[in-house]
C-alpha cells in the first residue's frame, strides 16, 4: 500500500549578543510541534555565525524529533501495543 503525506516544517534562526535561537515548527495538518534550540558563543572565540546556526538548529530539530518519537509511542498505546524501552541512549553533541 503507497501512501504519501506532506507535513510543512519552518525554521527560524535569530542571533542577538552572542547567543543563537533556532525554532522548528511542523505542521502535520492535525498537530502542530514545536522544537527550541540555543547556541551561545564563548566570548572568548571568533564570532562566525554559521556555526552558532548549525548548532541552534540542529538542537531545535533534535527537540522535535524526540516530541515525535515521544507522540508515536503515546499512540502506540494507546492502541493497545506495550510501553516502549526506557533504556537510556548515549549523549553527543555540545552542552547546552
Amino acid at each position: 500500500m503507497s501512501h504519501t503525506v506532506e507535513w510543512t516544517v519552518h525554521l527560524y534562526l535569530s542571533e542577538e549578543e552572542g547567543r543563537t535561537t533556532a525554532r522548528v515548527e511542523l505542521d502535520t495538518g492535525s498537530t502542530v510541534l514545536t522544537g527550541r534550540g540555543l547556541a551561545r558563543c564563548n566570548p572568548d572565540d571568533e564570532d562566525v555565525p554559521v556555526i552558532g546556526d548549525e548548532l541552534a538548529a540542529g538542537r531545535a530539530l533534535s527537540d522535535l524529533g524526540q516530541q515525535l518519537v515521544h507522540a508515536a509511542e503515546r499512540d502506540l498505546e494507546s492502541v493497545g501495543a506495550p510501553p516502549a524501552s526506557r533504556r537510556p541512549r548515549p549523549g553527543y553533541g555540545w552542552i547546552v
